[in-house]
């Protein structure tokens, strides 16, 4: 993946996001990967360096230690508020333009890289499909027993098999669940996550379908057999 900032940019776009306050350095993380939506998120390793060399130019502030900073980040390990000087206003302040054609460029990377995950999870997802429906089809072509054949001895374990995969189903659940409850308390969850989820379920009906020889019949037929046994 490209370089998401150009030479120079992410510096500005910390001042930036310091205009409405003090952050640590690990909430200037967050509020990044916020604004790109999730695709993008920047390392303690690039962020904390930044910090240091604007607070060198005397363009921010760092408040003094206290308690234990985030993990992974860099330095003593301890937690520091940073906030602009009057400097590093008046930068902001002489820099609008550059500010706007800034916030203009975080905008279409966002629907770049959305594009791009999402062209990623249909490629995936069409790969996985194709290697599925070989299988079925290889399902489908075994010889199927006639009316006078013994009970299939592999009953049982399909049953079993079907639980396991119902348990499957619903540890995904509750684990979705769980993020998308956690991401929304932090204000996180984006147009792109609900895309993503619906594409990667679409397309993991469509799969899953395909590996079950008896699913042939179309979801209306399925239905006026369930009405009509």
């Amino acid at each position: 993946m490209p370089p998401v900032f150009a030479h120079g940019e992410l510096r500005l776009y910390l001042l930036v996001l310091l205009l409405d306050g003090p952050r640590h350095g690990y909430e200037l993380i967050t509020e990044l990967t916020r604004r790109f939506g999730g695709t993008y998120r920047p390392s303690a390793g690039t962020i904390y360096p930044r910090l240091a060399r604007l607070e060198e130019d005397g363009l921010v502030r760092r408040s003094a230690p206290g308690a234990p900073d985030a993990p992974g980040a860099p330095g003593a390990g301890r937690k520091a508020t940073y906030e602009l000087t009057p400097a590093g206003r008046a930068e902001v302040d002489a820099r609008l333009d550059d500010v706007r054609r800034l916030e203009r460029s975080v905008a279409e990377t966002v629907r770049s890289l959305a594009d791009e995950v999402r062209a990623d999870i249909r490629d995936t997802m069409r790969g996985l499909r194709a290697e599925l429906a070989a299988a079925a089809q290889e399902a489908r072509s075994r010889p199927r027993p006639g009316p006078d054949t013994a009970p299939d001895p592999h009953r049982p374990q399909s049953n079993s098999l079907r639980h396991d995969a119902e348990a499957v189903l619903q540890r995904f659940r509750n684990d979705v669940l769980a993020d998308l409850r956690e991401a929304d308390v932090a204000g996180t969850v984006s147009a792109l996550t609900v895309d993503t989820l619906r594409t990667v379920l679409d397309s993991a009906r469509s799969a899953i379908r395909g590996t079950l020889p008896n699913s042939t019949a179309s979801p209306q037929h399925r239905a006026h057999r369930a009405d009509h046994p």
